[in-house]
């Protein structure tokens, strides 16, 4: 059960982070760089980050439910069976589409920024030069990006990896246990079962490898400052 939710939470962070990084660089790319239409997207954004993560959870429940929810609701009237209380497809969907929702405005945030702070000058020189959009993207935009975008990439590993109150609200582990990941996993054990030793070491497991990333994170993080300062 325990290395079962292991597995779990490493594919469900590795799926976060392949579909977060990519679509938050995309929004930020196509935001508006300035005036009150700039204000207005990064305000918009930074709304869902302002909600407490249970009440993320009681959100889509809502949001979901087949019967008056709008998005259930919907996509059964299409058809398409969905109800992520009774199918493990559809609970990991829910559930992803939640975290997907409630974080990918943080990249957003943190690309915009790093967008922000390249010198005019180099594009002035790539539309010199005749660069394409691809080219400028590669060039310019990812060289310049990748400190904020290391950052985004460690601060999203940690917060998908300690994800607790939302799939808790939202599905409670289940159906079955296809949404207990190591965090919900954990919990069971020490409150619901109160067996704490098996329960502290998987905790002190669960802190080995958020800090093992967290390092390597960092040094990436510092080789691409000293590389950029050369």
């Amino acid at each position: 059960m325990g290395f079962a939710s292991l597995l779990r939470q490493l594919m469900f962070t590795s799926i976060i982070l392949m579909i977060e990084v990519p679509l938050g660089v995309a929004i930020a790319l196509a935001m508006p760089k300035k005036g009150w239409s700039a204000s207005l997207s990064l305000v918009l954004l930074a709304l869902p980050l302002l909600i407490p993560w249970n009440v993320i959870g009681t959100i889509w429940i809502i949001f979901t439910r087949p019967d008056i929810g709008l998005f259930g609701h919907t996509i059964n009237t299409l058809g398409l069976h969905f109800d992520h209380t009774a199918s493990p497809l559809d609970a990991w969907v829910t559930v992803m589409l939640m975290e997907v929702w409630h974080w990918t405005p943080l990249v957003v945030l943190l690309a915009y920024a790093g967008l922000r702070a390249i010198p005019e000058a180099y594009y002035q020189a790539a539309r010199i030069d005749g660069a394409s959009a691809w080219a400028t993207f590669r060039y310019i935009h990812l060289p310049k990006m990748r400190g904020v975008l290391t950052i985004a990439i460690l601060l999203r590993f940690m917060d998908s990896f300690l994800i607790y109150a939302e799939p808790f609200v939202l599905t409670g582990g289940g159906p079955g246990n296809s949404t207990t990941f190591l965090s919900i996993h954990l919990v069971k054990i020490a409150v619901g079962q109160f067996d704490l030793g098996p329960a502290a070491a998987f905790s002190l497991i669960y802190f080995l490898i958020v800090l093992l990333f967290s390092w390597l994170f960092y040094q990436v993080l510092l080789n691409v400052g000293t590389g950029e300062q050369r």
